[in-house]
């Protein structure tokens, strides 16, 4: 799988793409292709399983910072930021999983789509299943059909857009300030999901890099 990519010679969700990055923009981009290659490759490229488990439990260990500084100013259409918007989403769910549980499961209910079917949520799901199922989407990404991982987290993301969407209907009225975070919110999670789909019809033609 690896061989389909072109070679190269604790925060919230409101901090999608507002990282500083260094001076010279060529060469972060570069590093963030770089490293997002290396990543990949290391990964599908060894048969012990700890090197995912490593990967994916990599932020928990050392925080977010460093792959902010690498990827966050990518372009949403790139390998580095794909990667980017899955380990900041799970970041996100890390940091609130009571809460963003409770959005998804409202998704589930209110999305009259096959979304849930494509994530392969358990239902319901409460905090322990979202973090696990979180997990499962960034561990494809290394280990498995990297189109079907993005698919997942475009699934996983328009879940979550539809939940805070109906949650925020019902605040409207009694918590106005809370309704507009959750619209706020629900339309950065809808972006998110066109981003995953872009990137997923990209590494299809050969051309996420």
């Amino acid at each position: 799988m690896a061989d389909n990519f072109h070679k190269p010679t604790q925060y919230s969700g409101d901090k999608f793409d507002t990282f500083e990055g260094g001076q010279d923009p060529a060469q972060i981009m570069r590093a963030a292709h770089d490293t997002a290659h290396a990543l990949i490759d290391g990964a599908r490229n060894s048969d012990d399983p700890a090197v995912v488990d490593r990967i994916v439990a990599y932020t928990d260990k050392h925080g977010i910072d460093a792959l902010a500084e690498l990827w966050s100013r990518s372009s949403a259409s790139s390998l580095p930021g794909a990667l980017w918007r899955i380990y900041l989403l799970r970041a996100v769910i890390q940091q609130d999983a009571v809460g963003t549980s409770l959005l998804f499961q409202r998704g589930i209910e209110t999305l009259p789509t096959i979304d849930a079917a494509v994530t392969g949520a358990v239902n319901p799901t409460g905090p322990h299943e979202i973090k696990e199922l979180a997990d499962q989407i960034l561990r494809g990404l290394f280990h498995g059909d990297f189109g079907v991982a993005l698919d997942r987290a475009a699934s996983f993301s328009r879940i979550l857009a539809s939940g805070a969407t109906s949650v925020a209907d019902d605040q409207e009225l009694l918590n106005p300030e809370r309704a507009s975070e959750l619209t706020t919110r629900a339309a950065r999670y809808s972006l998110t999901a066109q981003e995953f789909t872009a990137c997923a019809k990209l590494f299809r033609a050969g051309s996420l890099d």
